[in-house]
């Protein structure tokens, strides 16, 4: 029965209207780097996600994903990284920030945008945050969320050991207290079975598709064939969740 239903709110999430109201805004990295974000703002009673963009991108990735979550009963928050550039014709405009003031741009030092991006959310909401991240921002995800007491939850796609040495992430999280939604092609599984083994089993939830599948949140695109199986495991994660 309880599968029924959230079976029939993952399509009618799929089925309604997705003309959510939109804005960007911007806020300050401690460093002073200017971040900029598109809020998606349901209602200011319900909870953030904040969502993070894979290498080479920007919060573009999510311009599909962000009102379907919104449909979901989430507020959403989708930030440009410094380390990225552009997708789905949305261009980066933080790392063109950082680019023109010298500024490192390499994975890591993308940390300070994910904490300003936290702060953000906290000044607007004292529910229990949903951190998510794509690629190399999932790995960033997941060594933040023992380090920040607003982080209730993390949804990661594709998280791997992207930095030196090549043990950085997993040492790093075997102190995480919040369930975790782990997704992945289906040729990554196994790694990323391995780099969650640290935390907790029964914090730990991982999908791996019926057919290869696409690495990072880009799994959720219409475009990819195997998108609502993704989306029923992303529904079915929500549902567990206290809000």
């Amino acid at each position: 029965m309880i599968r029924s239903s959230l079976i029939i709110t993952f399509l009618l999430s799929m089925m309604i209207n997705n003309s959510v109201a939109q804005q960007t805004v911007t806020f300050e990295a401690k460093d002073g780097l200017t971040i900029t974000a598109d809020l998606y703002v349901s209602s200011t009673k319900n909870p953030y996600i904040i969502l993070l963009h894979q290498a080479g991108y920007s919060r573009g990735e999510y311009r599909e994903i962000a009102p379907k979550l919104v449909n979901l009963g989430y507020n959403c928050l989708a930030i440009d990284q410094r380390s990225g550039d552009e997708v789905n014709y949305i261009k980066n405009e933080t790392a063109a920030r950082a680019k023109g003031k010298n500024l490192p741009t390499n994975y890591l030092d993308a940390l300070p945008d994910v904490y300003a991006a936290i702060d953000y959310v906290k000044s607007k909401s004292d529910k229990p945050i949903v951190l998510w991240g794509s690629s190399y921002s999932a790995s960033l995800s997941l060594i933040t969320a023992p380090e920040k007491l607003k982080v209730g939850a993390l949804i990661v796609f594709s998280p791997g050991e992207y930095f030196e040495p090549s043990n950085f992430i997993q040492s790093k999280i075997s102190k995480i207290s919040v369930p975790v939604l782990a997704l992945s092609s289906k040729s990554e599984n196994p790694e990323l079975v391995k780099l969650l083994s640290i935390v907790p089993k029964q914090l730990v939830t991982i999908f791996k598709p019926s057919d290869e599948g696409k690495h990072g949140s880009k799994a959720l695109w219409e475009s990819n064939k195997s998108n609502k199986e993704y989306w029923m495991a992303v529904t079915m994660f929500f549902s567990k969740l206290k809000k």
